[in-house]
């Protein structure tokens, strides 16, 4: 008997169980060890990232408007407090050079504020204020006028600015605290963007409100004119906070 000659042609799928059960055999073993193979599993780490990228939310056009405004006029507000107190200190360390440290304290922390909101005014591409010059003569005017009237006139300069601010900045924080509350009831994701910009904000504030204490312990309310001096600084900052925001 002649032994079967190798060929040298592909074996076609109707040939196949004739030519070669052997092959055939294989064949199906592999497919069916093929098929009865479970598909991988996702990994913890994948389903909750995709879970988190489906309950996150990009903000609303209003709320971008919102936080637009909100860091402007922060940066503004900043830019004000450093010239204040850029302006005021010489001649108050002068008469009172006890309160050197004090003045650099508050200077200081001033100054990190407004590179922080200049920080985040570049990172987010909102622009500043267009009143930015028109802020700079005024806050530089309000620092030396009041310094020149007196450590308490300058302190109550101070009182007046910080208890505006320390205001708007509690507004702000209440309106991102009360969209995290709806972002959590929907059951979304709250951003981490959301949540840093909200401790930021508290801490500001927070150092804002302790310049309004330094000013009332250095006798802020016993500047002449207390009463009408505090008026006219509350309402220009009132005034410009309405300005920048929307300028």
């Amino acid at each position: 008997m002649h032994p079967i000659p190798r060929l040298q042609t592909p074996i076609f799928d109707f040939l196949l169980p004739s030519l070669s059960p052997q092959l055939c055999r294989v064949s199906r073993a592999s497919i069916t060890t093929s098929t009865a193979s479970p598909p991988p599993e996702s990994s913890p780490q994948a389903l909750q990232s995709t879970s988190k990228a489906q309950r996150r939310r990009p903000l609303s056009r209003e709320q971008k408007q919102f936080l637009d405004s909100a860091l402007r006029v922060n940066h503004a507000g900043e830019l004000a407090a450093t010239l204040i107190y850029t302006a005021q200190t010489p001649p108050i360390v002068k008469s009172h050079p006890h309160l050197r440290s004090l003045m650099h304290h508050m200077y200081a922390q001033e100054a990190s504020h407004f590179t922080t909101f200049s920080n985040l005014l570049a990172k987010h591409r909102i622009r500043p204020t267009a009143m930015y010059p028109v802020w700079t003569v005024a806050a530089t005017a309000l620092g030396w006028g009041t310094a020149m009237m007196g450590r308490e006139a300058a302190m109550a300069c101070t009182e007046a600015v910080e208890t505006e601010i320390g205001g708007h900045y509690n507004g702000q924080v209440r309106v991102l605290l009360k969209w995290v509350k709806e972002m959590e009831d929907r059951g979304e994701e709250v951003g981490e963007e959301i949540t840093e910009l909200v401790r930021t904000l508290k801490r500001i504030r927070d150092e804002e409100l302790e310049h309004l204490d330094e000013a009332v312990e250095q006798d802020a309310k016993n500047a002449g004119g207390y009463t009408f001096l505090n008026r006219v600084v509350r309402s220009g900052c009132k005034g410009a906070i309405w300005i920048s925001e929307r300028i």
